[in-house]
C-alpha cells in the first residue's frame, strides 16, 4: 500500500439525517487495511461514538473537519449547510447535488475551486460499465413506498383538510413494515377491503425493486402492482395509467429531458383516482423534472405537500430527498459495503478508474462555472 490515507467522517447536519457514510463494521475494514479514520461525534447518527471507538477509530468533536489538516479526506453523505460559504480546502466525498443544473449549483460548486479543494460526488462514482458502484436506491424505494402507503391509508381514515403527520426513522425494517401494515389494515377496514393500486416507474432498477419489495411485504396483492420501466414510458407521457392508480412511485434516474409523466392538465380530471405521488428521485429543482406539479422538497416532519388541483380527490406529493434515512442502519450498511472496494482504492485515487473519472467530472463542471452567472 502507498502512503496511508486518512479519512475524516464528518457528522451529518441535514435535519433528521441519521445515516452515516461509514458504519462501525466498514470503519474496521479500513483500519485493518492501514487507513487512519477519524469519526466525529454526532448528535443524530444512528451509530454511537462508542461503536466506532470499539473498532479502533479516533473520535473527534462534531464539526472539527473544518480545522482538520489538509491531507485528510472529508467523508460525508449529504450536502453541506447552505448558509456556509467559506472556501473548501480538502478533498471531499459526498453527495453535492450540483452537477445537474439544480438551483444554486454554482454556489455549491464554487467553494471547492476557491479553496483548491476537490469534490468526489458519490452520485457519480461509476465502474467501467458506467454503473454506480454504490447507491441507496433500494432503501430509497422501500422507504418511499412505505410513505406512499401511509399517506394513502391516512386519506382513507381522515378528512381532506388533514395532511399525513410527520415520520421518524425506524429502528429496523421489521418495525417499519409492521407499522405500515397496521395502518394499511385500518384503511382496508374503513373502505371495504379495497387495496390501493400502485404504479412504479423504474421498477427494474434498485429503487423500483425496493418499492415493489415494500408493497409485497405489507400485503398488497401482485395484481395491484403495475411495474413500469423504459419500455412502458418510451411513448412519452403524460400517462392516463398514473391517474387511474391510487399511488404513483417515481424511481427513475433523470439523465436527459423527457416528457412529463403527469402535469396539471392530466391531473385535473374528475375521474382521477390518484391520491399519492412519491417522487423518490426528488429532482425538485431540476428544470426537466417529469413530475412538474410541485416545487418544494418535503421533509420527514412534513412528509407531503398538497398538489393544487381543481378536480378530483385531494392529491399529495412526497419529495423527501433522503428517504433511506427512514431505515438508517440497514441503508448505511448496504451502501458502505457496496462502496468499500472503491474506498480501498483511495491510496491509488490518481490512477484508480473510479476516482479518476470522478475527478475528471468535477473538473468539467468547475470549468462550467466561468461561463455561468454566479
Amino acid at each position: 500500500m502507498s502512503s496511508p490515507v486518512t479519512i475524516h467522517l464528518r457528522a451529518e447536519t441535514k435535519p433528521l439525517e441519521a445515516r452515516a457514510a461509514l458504519t462501525p463494521s466498514t470503519t474496521k475494514q479500513l483500519l485493518d487495511a492501514g487507513f487512519k479514520v477519524y469519526v466525529e461525534k454526532s448528535s443524530q447518527s444512528t451509530f454511537s461514538s462508542d461503536e466506532y471507538e470499539k473498532v479502533g477509530a479516533t473520535i473527534v468533536p462534531e464539526g472539527s473537519w473544518k480545522e482538520a489538516p489538509k491531507d485528510r479526506i472529508i467523508y460525508g453523505l449529504k450536502e453541506l449547510p447552505e448558509d456556509e460559504t467559506f472556501p473548501l480546502i480538502h478533498e471531499h466525498i459526498q453527495f453535492a447535488h450540483c452537477y445537474k443544473n439544480q438551483a444554486g449549483w454554482q454556489q455549491v460548486l464554487k467553494r471547492f475551486p476557491e479553496g483548491n479543494g476537490v469534490l468526489y460526488d458519490l452520485e457519480f462514482l461509476e465502474n467501467d460499465q458506467g454503473r454506480r458502484v454504490a447507491a441507496f436506491g433500494f432503501y430509497a424505494g422501500f422507504a418511499g413506498a412505505a410513505i406512499g402507503v401511509l399517506d394513502w391509508a391516512f386519506k382513507q381514515t381522515h378528512s381532506d383538510q388533514e395532511n399525513l403527520p410527520g415520520v421518524v426513522p425506524y429502528p429496523n425494517e421489521d418495525a417499519l413494515v409492521a407499522h405500515v401494515k397496521k395502518e394499511l389494515d385500518s384503511a382496508l377496514a374503513q373502505n371495504g377491503g379495497q387495496y390501493p393500486q400502485a404504479l412504479v416507474i423504474g421498477a427494474l432498477g434498485r429503487c423500483g425493486s425496493g418499492a415493489i419489495d415494500l408493497f409485497k411485504k405489507v400485503g398488497i396483492p401482485d395484481d395491484k402492482l403495475l411495474k413500469w420501466d423504459m419500455k412502458e414510458t418510451a411513448p412519452g407521457g403524460p400517462f392516463k395509467e398514473i391517474i387511474e392508480s391510487d399511488i404513483f412511485i417515481n424511481c427513475i434516474y433523470l439523465s436527459k429531458p423527457i416528457p412529463p409523466f403527469v402535469n396539471y392538465e392530466s391531473l385535473n380530471t374528475s375521474n382521477r383516482k390518484l391520491r399519492t405521488i412519491v417522487d423518490v428521485s426528488a429532482d425538485t429543482t431540476n428544470p426537466h423534472n417529469p413530475i412538474p406539479v410541485y416545487d418544494i422538497a418535503t421533509v420527514f416532519n412534513e412528509p407531503t405537500v398538497p398538489v393544487k388541483t381543481s378536480a378530483g380527490p385531494k392529491l399529495s406529493v412526497c419529495s423527501i430527498d433522503h428517504l433511506p434515512s427512514l431505515l438508517p442502519r440497514e441503508a448505511s450498511e448496504f451502501f458502505a459495503k457496496d462502496l468499500m472496494p472503491s474506498l480501498l482504492e483511495l491510496p491509488r485515487r490518481d490512477t484508480s478508474p473510479v476516482w479518476v473519472r470522478a475527478k475528471q467530472l468535477f473538473d468539467r463542471h468547475v470549468a462550467r462555472l466561468s461561463s455561468s452567472n454566479l
